[in-house]
């Protein structure tokens, strides 16, 4: 009889690479048998929403805080985090690793802030910003593999199968929205198939395909609640329903708004969360906003971080609180 339970459930997040060329001096390992301890992926469905902005500035406060942080700047066609880190753009880039498999530990430069790294994104490379299916497993398994304590991953714009899969791949998914209908909509396309795609992984895990498939229809149909498909594939197999249902329930998402200008800005993030749990079921975390600040643009235009140009900023200020209230999710002990 199978027998099924999170344990055995495969870990999306896996253990380290094997085989991976020594990394240069000050660069982080893809050491065999390890992974970074949190990952954390900056999604949202829409670009111009400020992920990158969140993401650099998210990463800088981690590693002030005494963590070894990895940045990634994960989109495969429009990368443009070193511009809000303020650092040039770098020779070598993530299309490196796609188009010639050079390892990340030997793309990751220096920042100017200690203790955070940065791998730039794929540039201006077709191939590069549609890897193929074999790619994107490599890079999946290398991301994970990173010796670091937090690895920061800003996604791009849309859901692409590959752009949904790093988002999968986090200990913590991290929404972007602004408090605008367009950005709202997009959000919640970019929900449904993050979770579409969650539900395939954990119906293929489990070896419940052709139940779980028949429940959810396609991607572009109305999705059906978890508890449906979960009801779907209890009527032939009730432990594999109870594991997926386990699973699912640990899917939690966490949000953050940006640009918040009004006090009914401050709504958007509850009411996301809400209308979350009321179609789907399941449980977000909001962890709050960030107010539009002239600091935050005249930061990008001067090319530096917004918590080195403008540190007591309102903005600045809003991100180190996001950054504090995900350590404390999941809190990781900064090295010695």
């Amino acid at each position: 009889m199978k027998r099924y339970g999170l344990n055995n459930v495969v870990d999306l997040r896996g253990r380290g690479s094997r085989g991976a060329p020594a990394p240069e001096a000050g660069a982080p390992a893809a050491v065999p048998g390890r992974r970074a301890r949190r990952i954390l992926a900056f999604g949202g469905g829409k670009g111009g929403i400020g992920k990158s902005l969140v993401a650099a500035n998210v990463g800088i406060a981690l590693a002030r805080s005494g963590h070894q942080v990895l940045l990634v700047d994960a989109d495969l066609g429009g990368a443009n985090l070193h511009t809000c880190l303020g650092v040039a753009q770098p020779a070598t880039t993530l299309s490196d690793f796609v188009l010639r498999g050079v390892p990340l530990a030997k793309l990751a430069v220096p920042t100017g802030i200690d203790r955070l790294l940065l791998v730039s994104g794929a540039q201006d490379a077709l191939d590069a910003a549609n890897p193929r299916a074999q790619v994107r497993a490599r890079l999946l398994q290398e991301l994970r593999a990173q010796d670091v304590d937090y690895l920061v991953l800003d996604l791009g714009a849309g859901t692409a199968v590959h752009t949904l899969d790093l988002f999968l791949l986090a200990d913590h998914g991290v929404l972007v929205v602004l408090p605008e209908p367009t950005s709202v909509e997009n959000a919640y396309r970019f929900l449904k198939a993050s979770l579409f795609r969650r539900l395939q992984q954990l119906a293929r895990e489990l070896g419940v395909s052709h139940l779980a498939e028949g429940a959810l229809g396609s991607r572009d149909s109305a999705l059906r609640a978890p508890a449906d498909v979960v009801a779907h594939v209890r009527a032939t197999d009730t432990e594999a329903a109870d594991a997926l249902a386990a699973a699912l329930q640990a899917y939690r998402v966490k949000l953050v708004v940006n640009q918040v200008r009004a006090p009914a800005d401050e709504t958007v993030g509850p009411a996301v969360a809400s209308a979350w749990k009321k179609f789907f079921g399941l449980e977000m975390d909001y962890l709050g906003g960030i107010a539009y600040d002239d600091a935050a643009w005249r930061s990008v235009r001067r090319r530096r971080a917004l918590l080195v140009d403008g540190p007591d900023s309102d903005a600045a200020r809003h991100l180190g609180s996001v950054a504090e209230r995900l350590r404390e999710l999941d809190p990781v002990a900064p090295p010695p």
